[in-house]
């Protein structure tokens, strides 16, 4: 087998692992977005480093635009073999490109360059997206060369995955995709890495710990609360898919056992409003949601919706916003303020020192959130100088990533088997720390692949 390294290498963004059996069969892991400084970054716009018409499948570990957004460019450049990955994520997946391809239609024209894709191109790409089971073995390539693949729960969001891939002489590798936080409400737990030879794995918190998830809740409770009291508002930017519905549950929690007042709730996003329409089709499946949040289901308790819970499904819902009297709170897209309504309300309401903004997931290099979270006194919005002199909290127990601690162990239950571990999906400070973790830790051989670097295993 030989790997290559086509994206996702000292940076969060752009996985894409291109993994060859002689000249008969190759083979993708995700092929994502490059993101940074604008939801969409200018490498994506450079042809892919291998010819796509010569690609037998692509296998999707989640659907995060920075795993399947260049999906459809693909697509466009000639690809037409197989697309896998779990019935959730393939769901979860066309409304995301659907709502991508919205958001760069615009950067396109500010850029005054060609958009990436159409919607044309995402509707016959989804054509050849074929759905698999946890733990369904399947075989992919001629007899002589073919793969058997493996899918796992990665814990990560719903119907996210880490993939197993078997050679014909029996040689092994891991690809992690995100691997999921651990005691995180809603989905099931990340499950057992299986023996292997080689491991590819992410390595966004590669270098950090996250607060106790269980505290998490009482922190945003505190939050909450002192909003309130002020008679502020409560800015949430959030991803549309797993940290809105992971939200949703815990205020509904919060709610409904009077921790905190009632105040009107708005999710302001109608991709995290159609996503979650994807959550409430597999929320009586086993496959992928925990037992808690079954059982919960099955007494009555729906879990996405309660009092004050407002969804801004059209504009003027969103505009309406508003018109409510303080206190109240705003959760909207995008989840890095790179796009989405969030922007008009931070427009509005990062000035005021009443108001607070909470960033409940990661911000990468370069982006509006990012910039706010690490301290910036103005930032520009839509061209116009805001002034940053609201409060700005971070809670990392809601990272849908697991955490460095949460990655050793993931390692661990295979270290004797692995020959070496490739770190990707981090910022180079991150994937070092996590080099160094697992080769002092767990004596395993650990590098940090660079773009373009190709290795025969």
């Amino acid at each position: 087998m030989k790997l290559t390294f086509c994206g996702g290498v000292q940076s969060v963004t752009g996985a894409n692992y291109l993994l060859e059996v002689g000249e008969n069969l190759k083979i993708l892991v995700d092929c994502g977005m490059f993101q940074g400084t604008h939801f969409c970054d200018k490498r994506n716009f450079e042809p892919f480093p291998y010819n796509p018409k010569e690609i037998d499948a692509i296998l999707i570990t989640h659907s995060h635009i920075d795993h399947i957004g260049r999906l459809p460019l693909i697509f466009k450049a000639g690809f037409r073999g197989k697309i896998f990955s779990t019935s959730a994520t393939k769901d979860s997946s066309e409304y995301l490109l659907i709502d991508s391809e919205h958001i760069l239609n615009k950067e396109a024209e500010e850029r005054k360059q060609p958009p990436l894709y159409t919607i044309e191109d995402v509707n016959s790409m989804m054509e050849l997206w074929q759905t698999v089971k946890y733990r369904q073995k399947f075989k992919i390539g001629p007899p002589s060369d073919e793969f058997e693949i493996e899918f796992f729960d990665a814990g990560h969001i719903l119907g996210s995955s880490f993939i197993l891939i078997s050679d014909k002489t029996g040689k092994k590798i891991v690809f992690s995709g995100d691997l999921g936080n651990i005691s995180t409400p809603i989905v099931k737990d990340t499950e057992i890495i299986p023996a292997a030879d080689y491991a590819v794995i992410e390595s966004t918190y590669g270098d950090r710990l996250h607060e106790d998830t269980g505290k998490r809740k009482d922190i945003l409770e505190d939050i909450i609360e002192e909003t309130i009291s002020a008679k502020g508002v409560l800015l949430i930017p959030a991803f549309a898919m797993e940290r809105t519905q992971e939200l949703l549950y815990e205020l509904n929690e919060l709610t409904e056992n009077k921790r905190i007042p009632r105040v009107p709730i708005f999710i302001d996003s109608p991709l995290a409003i159609r996503l979650t329409s994807v959550y409430k089709k597999y929320s009586q499946s086993p496959d992928y949601f925990d037992k808690e949040s079954i059982d919960l289901m099955k007494k009555g308790d729906f879990i996405f919706e309660f009092p004050g819970l407002k969804f801004a499904l059209n504009t003027e819902q969103s505009k309406e916003i508003n018109n409510i009297p303080v206190p109240k709170i705003i959760i909207a897209g995008s989840g890095m303020s790179q796009g989405g309504r969030i922007l008009h309300h931070e427009l509005r309401y990062l000035s005021d020192p009443k108001n607070t903004i909470l960033f409940v997931g990661y911000q990468g290099a370069g982006s509006l959130g990012r910039q706010i979270l690490d301290g910036a006194k103005s930032v520009k919005i839509m061209g116009t100088d805001v002034a940053v002199n609201c409060r700005v909290a971070s809670i990392s127990g809601y990272s849908a990533h697991a955490d460095s601690l949460g990655l050793i162990n993931w390692i661990k239950p295979a270290h004797q088997t692995l020959k070496k571990v490739f770190v990707v999906q981090g910022e180079e400070k991150a994937s070092l720390a996590l080099v160094e973790k697992l080769e002092d830790e767990l004596a395993v051989e650990a590098i940090m692949p660079s773009m373009g670097d190709s290795i025969m295993l």
